[in-house]
């Protein structure tokens, strides 16, 4: 894909990009505005570990044309936010609260304190509930990742169908073998052998397209709600032959020409601004001329990209399945990433002991069937099949995230932009548009009150419950006015950051220094004027440290 190709894609819209089946659903889709449209069904896709600029639409490399359709044929957020890791965020997006009002500040272990307790909180609501209520059907695939208790055997108040959701197949820990996943539970009940040719992705598509396909035949007339949660492109990487081979050459240039090309095709689309320079390739990453094992490397990025490929073709069956039930153009589909870029190595002996004998349960010590897992990013083992388990690394993240600094689980752009592609001919007139809005997973669940018609309780099931934090994303739709919104806020194991305006103070870790970046002219957060505009700092640091104590942020662990 060259920029020539990149430009006139963006302009022909969906067309150029789309499969016969997408097409089909997606032509002519710029519809009515929202004035006077129903109150639709609902699509949430999450995508797990995905970078900013990894799908098609939004420059990358890698083949998403059913994502591109939707973007094309819809709407594209490029200054969205999401909460800098795949359990905070789902919790985050789940209930509209930030992460550690839901109990969920850190990962799935009980830290003793309010904000750390590895459980949604009973003094919050999820989007199955609240959406429930208003008269939806509701249905969850995927991963779930928003509680401690993942044993079957175990207390199950967290579990989707506990929290308001009609139906559920998935995986309630948050990360694991594709092939032969734990955990692996259908509504209540474990699926301990899913058998023969099983494919984690291709499953949370067949089951999504199963639960909309039943929704429809039993209660034809009454709205659904979709949660779709994949665990693509999360490590480890495992994906088929097939899909490895068609991604074979595709990044054989390598990291540092793939980062220039995404960000002149970013830039030629407009999803970047001019004024912001691309930073240097972060320093723990090599030239790519110097890097060694490349023939590894590039198997570790083949693998990642059909990990993607695979997501989208799941996302196309759904599409296909909406058109030709003829509720396409009544649906609202949203798809966005819980973080970005992983730049993880899985290679020493605590990442061992936190795979093989950790609390989430991640990975067994061998196949079904009696192979060892090769668990490490060992260059002399190419990843991909089901007896190995690698992650893609810091480089290639860096790509992922392009053109922005750092990777998940920092609080730096590169962890917590994620692409937002809004699609709903009903409702939305654009086709193709970019919004540059600031938003955050916590506008999702206002988003999505306002468009159900539903009630934001005050009291549920017996407690009080705290009000929603974001704000509706509806007038960023029609594009009619500014959103009403508050500052943003992020923190993640002492990470953390606050945006306000287009001012964004943000700091690495709990003893890293306050930074100060004019996003308006930098988002890429390469001239930090902390020393040149203290007062500026002084006031969004103040900022951070009350909505930190409000958050239940604090007190932290230990």
């Amino acid at each position: 894909m060259n920029r020539r190709e990149f430009v006139r894609r963006v302009s022909a819209g969906s067309a150029a990009l789309a499969g016969p089946a997408v097409l089909s659903g997606l032509a002519g889709c710029a519809g009515p505005s929202r004035a006077g449209a129903p109150r639709p069904n609902v699509v949430l896709i999450f995508a797990d570990d995905l970078g900013f600029s990894d799908i098609g639409c939004y420059g990358g490399e890698l083949l998403t044309p059913n994502l591109d359709a939707l973007g094309m044929g819809g709407l594209r957020f490029t200054n969205f936010i999401n909460a800098a890791r795949c359990c905070p965020s789902r919790a985050c997006i789940l209930t509209g609260l930030y992460p550690h009002q839901a109990g969920v500040g850190g990962m799935m272990n009980d830290r003793g304190v309010p904000g750390y307790r590895g459980d949604l909180g009973r003094d919050c609501v999820t989007l199955g509930e609240v959406l429930r209520d208003a008269g939806y059907g509701t249905y969850a695939t995927g991963k779930w990742h928003v509680t401690r208790f993942i044993e079957a055997d175990g207390p199950k108040h967290n579990w989707p169908l506990q929290r308001g959701f009609d139906r559920y197949f998935g995986t309630i820990t948050g990360a694991g073998s594709y092939f032969e996943p734990q955990t692996l539970t259908l509504d209540n009940d474990p699926v301990d052998d899913p058998g023969e040719g099983f494919y984690y992705t291709d499953a949370i598509g067949d089951y999504s397209v199963q639960f909309i396909e039943d929704h429809l035949d039993r209660t034809p007339t009454a709205p659904f709600f979709l949660y779709q949660s994949f665990t693509a492109p999360h490590w480890p990487l495992h994906a088929t032959e097939e899909d490895i081979a068609l991604a074979q050459g595709r990044f054989d240039a390598g990291w540092d020409r793939l980062r220039l090309e995404r960000h002149e095709l970013m830039l030629a689309a407009g999803i970047v601004d001019p004024r912001w320079t691309l930073p240097e390739r972060e320093a723990e990453a090599p030239p790519w001329d110097e890097a060694r094992n490349r023939d590894w490397h590039l198997r570790r990025m083949e693998v990642y990209a059909a990990q993607v490929e695979s997501m989208d073709r799941a996302v196309g069956r759904l599409v296909e399945t909406l058109r030709r039930r003829g509720v396409l153009d009544d649906t609202l589909i949203l798809f966005l990433s819980d973080n970005g870029g992983c730049a993880e190595e899985i290679n020493t002996q605590g990442w061992y002991d936190y795979i093989l004998r950790g609390g989430e349960r991640v990975s067994r010590e061998s196949t079904l069937d009696g192979r060892p897992i090769q668990v490490g990013n060992d260059p002399s083992v190419m990843p991909g099949p089901d007896d190995t388990y690698q992650s893609y690394g810091l480089p290639w993240a860096n790509l992922s995230n392009t053109p922005f600094r750092l990777y998940k689980a920092l609080t730096h752009t590169g962890g917590v932009a994620t692409p937002l592609i809004a699609h709903w001919p009903a409702g939305i007139s654009a086709a193709g548009d970019l919004r540059d809005q600031p938003g955050h997973l916590i506008d999702i669940m206002p988003t999505l009150v306002e468009l159900a018609g539903a009630a934001y309780p005050t009291e549920y099931a017996g407690e009080s419950i705290q009000p929603m934090e974001g704000v509706s994303l509806v007038p960023a739709f029609a594009n009619d006015r500014p959103l009403d919104r508050d500052a943003i806020y992020v923190e993640h194991e002492g990470s953390r950051a606050v945006m306000d305006g287009t001012w964004k103070a943000v700091a690495r870790g709990s003893t890293g220094p306050w930074e100060l970046y004019d996003t308006q002219l930098d988002r890429t957060e390469t001239q930090d004027l902390a020393a040149r505009q203290p007062g500026e700092l002084a006031r969004l640091a103040a900022m951070w440290e009350d909505w930190a104590n409000r958050a239940r942020v604090f007190p932290r662990p230990g």
